[in-house]
C-alpha cells in the first residue's frame, strides 16, 4: 500500500495530548477499512446514543 504525507492540525489541550490523538488515529487508519472509518466517524458525529453505548462498552 502506498504511503502519503499530510500536514494536519489537531485540536488538543497540550502537545502531548495531540500526539496521543495522532497515534490513536493512525492505529485506526492502519487497521480499519475506509468504509469502517467513515461509518465510525458518522456515528460519532451524528448519533450520540450509539456513541454513548460504545463508550460504555469500552469502559469510558
Amino acid at each position: 500500500m502506498n504511503k502519503y504525507k499530510y500536514e494536519v492540525t489537531i485540536q488538543a489541550a497540550t502537545a502531548n495530548e495531540a500526539e496521543e490523538k495522532l497515534r490513536a488515529a493512525s492505529a485506526l487508519m492502519e487497521r480499519l477499512q475506509v468504509r469502517e472509518i467513515k461509518k465510525l466517524a458518522d456515528v460519532v458525529q451524528n448519533d450520540p446514543v450509539k456513541t454513548a453505548l460504545a463508550k460504555r462498552a469500552l469502559g469510558l
